[in-house]
């Protein structure tokens, strides 16, 4: 069994993380370029004109990936969730090798269509110094480990520095990875404002997360205006009724108001409403999920908390179609 799959439609290579199988990015990329070489050898992936690549990959895997099949294919295009027309998939050329069609940077829109299902856009927003960043990734975690949910699509939406490579990287070198954070950091601009919310308008995957930054600022209502719910988390709470204030003004639902507290020692939900699969939200008061999360923290896996996990089984409900 391998880390990382893969299997081959037409001119796309569709990809992803095997869930039952968790890896390290060394296990993983050697499982891929394997994978890869066994479709090679056996002529399901021949070369030719262009191939499309739909799915999630790491660095590394990305390298590999594009390393062997750019000697056989005069194109690789990379799915970009974040651009193109609404309900189609569109592809950015990455690489090109000999091709007269296409030019690095084009973008290649399919025909293949996402109308027919749910597309959810959950903002996670409070106070600065809350634990977003840490809830974000154990949430992320938390839902890739519920059978049958679609792959959860991180938005970063916030200029302090750290995306969602954080986390892996502080367990892996602390100091190197602060460093990294605070020469990324910068202001948010309204030209990054603006671009980043295009980015969450135009998302089209059935699960986007975004992280947006702690202020209640034109550029967050921007970015958050593309956003269908909302998630307020805050370590202060006389500051959850502004954010639920901002998030109804930009006409977001409210799913889940969470205390953060950091000393505290377990979780405690005092609302988790009662209720299956598709919501007829007319006819739902919000939020649907309230209580605290204890001591969100980068040292620990927090993705097993039952506030996180409560959420993350939100989360995938709120894509059911009835």
């Amino acid at each position: 069994m391998y880390s990382y799959q893969m299997r081959l439609e037409g001119d796309v290579l569709r990809v992803g993380f095997n869930r039952v199988l968790p890896a390290k990015g060394d296990r993983i990329v050697r499982d891929a370029v394997e994978q890869l070489s066994q479709m090679i050898d056996s002529g399901q992936l021949s070369g030719g004109g262009v191939l499309m690549i739909d799915g999630p990959q790491s660095v590394p895997v990305a390298y590999a990936l594009g390393h062997r099949l750019s000697h056989l294919y005069e194109a690789i295009a990379i799915l970009d969730p974040k651009i193109g027309k609404k309900g189609h998939k569109t592809y950015i050329v990455t690489i090109t090798h000999g091709s007269s069609k296409y030019q690095v940077g084009d973008l290649i829109e399919t025909p293949e269509s996402q109308m027919e299902r749910t597309v959810i856009k959950v903002v996670l927003c409070g106070p600065p110094h809350s634990g977003k960043s840490c809830l974000r990734d154990g949430l992320k975690k938390a839902i890739l480990g519920i059978l049958g949910a679609p792959y959860p699509y991180v938005i970063t939406a916030c200029p302090d520095g750290e995306g969602s490579w954080h986390k892996e990287a502080y367990e892996n070198d602390e100091k190197s990875t602060k460093d990294i954070k605070l020469s990324n950091k910068g202001d948010f601009s309204p030209e990054l404002a603006k671009e980043v919310a295009s980015w969450v308008k135009s998302a089209n995957q059935p699960i986007n997360i975004i992280d947006v930054g702690g202020r209640i600022s034109p550029e967050n209502e921007r970015v958050m205006g593309e956003a269908t719910h909302a998630v307020i988390l805050s370590g202060d709470e006389t500051k959850v009724s502004e954010w639920r204030e901002f998030c109804q003004r930009l006409n977001l639902k409210v799913v889940a108001e969470i205390h953060s507290k950091y000393d505290a020692i377990e979780d405690e939900i005092s609302v988790q409403k009662d209720w299956q699969g598709f919501l007829d939200e007319a006819n739902i008061d919000f939020p649907l999920l309230a209580g605290t999360v204890h001591h969100l923290t980068r040292e620990e896996d927090v993705s097993g908390r039952p506030m996180v996990q409560a959420l993350a089984n939100l989360v995938v409900k709120l894509i059911k179609q009835s």
